[in-house]
């Protein structure tokens, strides 16, 4: 999945979850694209079986798009609060690195580093989850 996949699946995601009716444009204006370009995205991640869309329509995400948005999420989340937290980088530099850095990081890493943030800021039974 590319980068600019995942951004429309957390953004779809995001929008949803505002009780709002997800369309072409919104998902344009929310990551300043051109709507050519979310369209073709869109039907890109229809094909793969992440969304449901029909043209002109509102955008709903299936069981494995919203899974996979989700775990997007939460992997941003784990890493922005590890750099934040425990290597106390500036929350600015932080934001940008984690959005980076979740492209490339396993569901193996992101669970031991989920699991090493509970321990060390003491969160006890309360993993990080959206």
């Amino acid at each position: 999945m590319t980068d600019s996949q995942e951004e429309y699946l957390k953004t779809i995601y995001l929008l949803k979850r505002n009780d709002k009716k997800v369309r072409i444009t919104d998902i344009a204006n929310k990551l300043s694209f051109k709507k050519p370009s979310v369209t073709k995205g869109i039907k890109t991640l229809k094909e793969m079986g992440f969304l449901n869309y029909e043209a002109y329509g509102e955008i709903t995400l299936t069981k494995k798009g919203e899974e996979t948005a989700r775990n997007i999420i939460k992997k941003y989340d784990i890493l922005n609060m590890f750099l934040t937290e425990v290597l106390e980088i500036d929350e600015k530099i932080a934001k940008e690195e984690a959005k980076a850095m979740k492209h490339a990081m396993s569901e193996e890493t992101t669970k031991k580093l989920d699991k090493y943030i509970t321990k060390i800021l003491d969160l006890g039974d309360l993993e990080c989850r959206i």
